[in-house]
């Protein structure tokens, strides 16, 4: 019974009641041991009514075990025939090989996670499901991360998601937290008194001011108290039994058998495995012949544990080790019978489980050092693969090859299916028994890497150090730690740091990993250096578009004609870095709208590819070639996925990317706080991270806010700025692509001598450029700085991208007004309005329209953009059904559900006013198609 917990009970009634309706999510309990949170959760589950039930409690034993947590909550429903069936194909064969039914896996946990999300879902038909976690403290970090992207992503499901934790435990994500504390005054004489009835109010009150009110306190101290104290005739103890001290007493007074039961329940939880290596210690102890060994756990690193465990298992005929095997489980049997009749463990299924978490603490402080060892050591006789490494290593004194390597193992099966926190745990113990120091630098390098996908930057960071440290004079481990720590730094670190780490390699791969955080920087001159370094390396794609890149930087005349001998081998790529590269030359050419295509080349290889760990940096990219065109819902909804999966995986400066594009969408849109409010998130990362690409696009965004609400003498000293900023806090990359939008705010602002100063910058960026769109620019450039018409005019002739021949059209429509040419005004000025209308860049269209009533004509508002309507990820959702992709494929490149994209679909629809997949697909095609201007009409 609950006493006192009807505010925590509301909470968790809200929650389920939401997920019962359609709006799932999670909440988090959070409290000390004995607050009740076991007791809350149970009375929260059995209030779910008709919703399906699914359990998991953590077990600190197997906190280490990849998958554990998983496998206990979800085999309800995978170990069904058919069951993963509903999946697509990717998520279910990761879930497939997290669970333990294939071998293999993809090795990507967003997949994985994504898999696990859709099965809840699929669970969830047809009333609903309450997911319930206990002790979420002792989950395996690959089951806590899978679960935790699940709990994030619940806000359409029918599924709640209540997660108990003790202490301060991070839980990341899950905003909604009940705060568990002791029970009020009231309540807590009401618990006393059903189990003692009434006591002395001295009594009452010096018993809840020691416990803090802690329900299982309470109830385990009072009931070991002498009835002369509980009457108030003797005083209480002093100091009271606390923590693992609550059940001390009650361990040390189980017979030396069942103490034994306890110590192997507490570090394995298999009922078979349990009973077995029970009856094997307890031969041992009683010094009976024919036992498998005789002899403790080896003291030193000279007796292999592993040789040892392997020798143990000599051959037997198969009716003598199924004898022994039942003598065992019966002598095991009578030890763990103790345990259950004194209430202190029971079993539950096929594995054993303490009553109460303190309990095991009561037992392991009981315990020699000794003891634990050796019934690790027998517990790694009776297991298999991972639970049999991870006992070796709790066996282990000393330093051990064979049984480091058994870790390793371990790890490589963890992360081939995702598990990559539990693989960096693997290969941390796995260095600390390596005795070879280069070998033992190597497995913490491997570890480093394995947080490091795993989405713990810190972890990798400190296990990094650590390899540095160890790796000595080897020059190939050093240079490999050095990349890695290259990488971990352009990605959450500081850019400029990271340049100097990869620019002391000289394998290609560190050159241009160099060039890259260089690019980042905007650090032109290192650029240059890193260029010709990498000419000396022999031809192919990646060392063309690196030394191309740095000798164009370097006016070199054979730069531009590397980048395009690479350019040539763009369909031969197949990985999403290399599109990147081929974007970066591209862009290097000023070929914008190249890059932009290959920009989104790179996202639709990284979600095919099943690449989803590539997926947050890529899709800064194909955002931003989405927002060049104009393309701006699209944009922002790319953005806001990129920006989601970047936090799960700790990429600060490419959460630092999205929300400076974000920050520009909101200036396009004229949306002023959200503008602002982004573009100062992105620079509190990019600026002290020295990521002047990011900084100078965030400092853009309030340029062009600026540019877009008509103020341009703002503008313009905001492009000034822009363009005068250093490495670290601007970019050159940054000043050249926003030269068109100077030169207007130099024009608007009556700075000619600016305007051609900015025309003349822009000539010479642009002097390697062949792409139609790239002289149309250049051309509306010239049109502005030299006040020609016959410019803008070449400028529309020449323009691919609609958004930017709208803003030519504009610019030529206000010229031709305020010549008194209204009649030719009004055309361009028409086409404008329209396309900015369709685009949502609500300030330019507002222009348009007063400078066409201002030409004499009102006309009709354009209709607005049917697929505004949508939601970003209903956006997303289209964008693939036009792509010809299933519910499922499109699950599968989302990490939805299929029944969350059908559900999706089901709102779509109707908005739009359609009623099929055909129907969607052509509206979506038609919003991505160029809009004809006046002089292609």
């Amino acid at each position: 019974m609950l006493y006192g917990r009807s505010a925590e009970i509301s909470v968790l009634d809200e929650v389920i009641a939401r997920a019962r309706d359609g709006a799932g999510g999670a909440v988090v309990l959070r409290g000390e041991a004995g607050a009740g949170k076991t007791a809350l959760l149970d009375a929260a589950a059995a209030r779910g009514g008709a919703m399906r039930v699914l359990r998991l409690t953590g077990v600190e034993s197997e906190s280490d075990l990849a998958f554990a947590a998983l496998h206990q909550l979800l085999w309800p429903v995978a170990g069904s025939p058919g069951a993963l069936d509903a999946l697509p194909e990717p998520q279910r064969l990761a879930v497939r090989a997290a669970l333990g039914l294939a071998a293999g896996g993809a090795g990507d946990r967003f997949l994985l996670a994504a898999g696990v999300l859709s099965l809840l879902v699929e669970a969830a038909a047809p009333d609903g499901l309450v997911c319930v976690v206990d002790d979420f403290q002792w989950v395996d970090r690959a089951s806590a991360d899978a679960l935790l992207f699940a709990a994030r992503r619940l806000a359409t499901e029918r599924v709640a998601m209540l997660l108990a934790v003790r202490g301060d435990a991070a839980v990341k994500g899950v905003p909604l937290t009940v705060e568990v504390r002791g029970l009020g005054e009231a309540a807590a004489d009401e618990l006393l008194a059903s189990r003692h009835g009434a006591l002395p109010v001295q009594v009452r009150r010096e018993l809840v001011t020691l416990t803090g009110a802690n329900p299982l306190a309470l109830r385990e101290i009072a009931a070991r108290l002498t009835p002369a104290q509980l009457a108030g005739r003797e005083p209480l103890p002093d100091p009271l039994p606390g923590g693992a001290r609550l059940f001390g007493d009650r361990v040390a007074a189980l017979s030396a058998a069942a103490r034994l039961a306890a110590l192997v329940a507490a570090v394995e939880g298999d009922l078979d495995v349990v009973l077995r290596a029970t009856g094997r210690l307890l031969a041992e102890r009683a010094g009976r012949p024919g036992t498998r060994d005789d002899h403790p756990a080896p003291a030193s690193p000279e007796t292999s544990i592993s040789a040892k465990t392997s020798a143990s298992t000599e051959a037997k005929s198969e009716a003598e080790a199924k004898s022994e095997a039942e003598a065992e489980a019966e002598a095991g049997r009578a030890a763990l019978a103790e345990l259950e009749e004194g209430g202190l463990a029971e079993v539950s299924g096929a594995g054993v489980r303490f009553r109460h978490p303190l309990i095991r603490s009561a037992v392991h402080e009981a315990a020699a050092p000794a003891e634990v060892r050796r019934a690790h050591a027998v517990l790694a006789e009776l297991t298999a693969d991972d639970r049999r490494a991870w006992h070796l290593a709790g066996a282990a004194l000393g330093q051990d090859e064979e049984v480091a390597a058994a870790l390793v193992a371990a790890a490589g099966r963890a992360r081939d299916r995702g598990g990559y926190g539990a693989a960096a745990t693997a290969l941390a113990r796995a260095a600390e028994l390596t005795p070879e120091p280069r070998e033992r630098a190597v497995r913490l390098k491997d570890a480093a890497v394995a947080a490091w996908l795993g989405g713990r930057p810190g972890q990798a960071e400190s296990l990094l150090a650590e390899a540095r440290e160890r790796a000595g004079g080897d020059v190939a481990v050093t240079m490999e730690i050095a990349q890695l720590r290259g990488r971990f730094e352009l990605n959450s670190g500081n850019a400029a740091e990271a340049v100097r780490i990869l620019a002391a390699g000289d394998s290609l791969d560190m050159l241009a990993d160099a060039s890259e955080a260089a690019a980042y920087v905007g650090d032109t001159a290192m650029i240059v250096e890193l260029g010709r370094r990498a000419a000396a390396h022999p031809e192919g794609f990646l060392r063309d578009t690196v030394a191309g890149i740095g000798l164009t930087l370097g006016g070199d005349a054979a730069g531009p004609d590397l980048l395009r001998r690479a350019l040539a081998r763009a369909g031969e790529l197949e990985d999403p870095a290399g599109h990147l590269w081929a974007a970066a030359a591209a862009s290097q050419l000023g070929e914008t709208d190249l890059a932009a295509e290959l920009s989104d080349r790179a996202g639709q290889v990284a979600r095919v590819s099943g690449m989803a760990g590539q997926l947050p940096v890529v899709l800064e990219f194909v955002a931003t070639a989405e927002r060049l065109a104009g393309r701006l819902a699209r944009s922002q909804a790319l953005s806001e996925e990129g920006l989601e999966l970047a936090r799960e995986a700790g990429y600060e400066n490419t959460v630092a990317a999205h929300l400076a594009n974000l920050a520009v969408v909101a200036a396009l849109r004229g949306e002023e706080d959200d503008c602002e409010r982004q573009a100062r998130a992105a620079l509190a990362i990019a600026v002290p991270h020295r990521v002047g690409l990011r900084a100078g696009v965030a400092a853009y965004a309030r340029a062009m806010l600026d540019l877009c609400l008509g103020r341009h003498a703002a503008a313009r000293d905001r492009f000034a700025a822009i363009a005068a900023a250093g490495p670290g806090t601007g970019h050159p990359a940054v000043v050249w692509r926003t030269t068109p939008d100077r030169v207007e705010a130099a024009v608007g602002a009556g700075d000619e001598a600016g305007a051609r100063a900015a025309l003349e910058a822009y000539e010479r960026g642009s002097r390697h450029a062949a792409t139609p769109e790239s002289r149309a620019l250049l051309a509306r450039c010239r049109g502005l700085a030299e006040s020609r018409e016959d410019a803008f005019d070449e400028a529309l002739r020449l323009h691919t991208n609609p958004f930017e021949a709208a803003r030519t059209a504009l610019l030529l429509g206000e010229r031709l007004r305020r010549g008194q040419r209204p009649g030719e005004a009004r055309a361009h000025l028409r086409m404008a309005w329209e396309t900015f209308e369709r685009a949502g860049a609500r300030p330019w269209a507002r222009r348009a329209q007063e400078e066409l009533r201002a030409a004499g004509e009102s006309g009709q508002a354009p209709p607005a953009a049917v697929l505004d309507a949508l939601t970003p990820q209903e956006l997303r959702i289209a964008g693939l059904v036009a792509d010809g992709l299933s519910s499922k494929q499109i699950a599968a490149q989302l990490f939805l559900s299929p029944r969350t994209v059908e559900y999706h679909l089901y709102k779509i629809y109707p908005k739009l006013g359609i009623g099929s997949r055909t129907d969607l697909a052509r509206l979506v095609v038609l919003q991505k198609a160029p809009v004809a201007g006046p002089g292609k009409l």
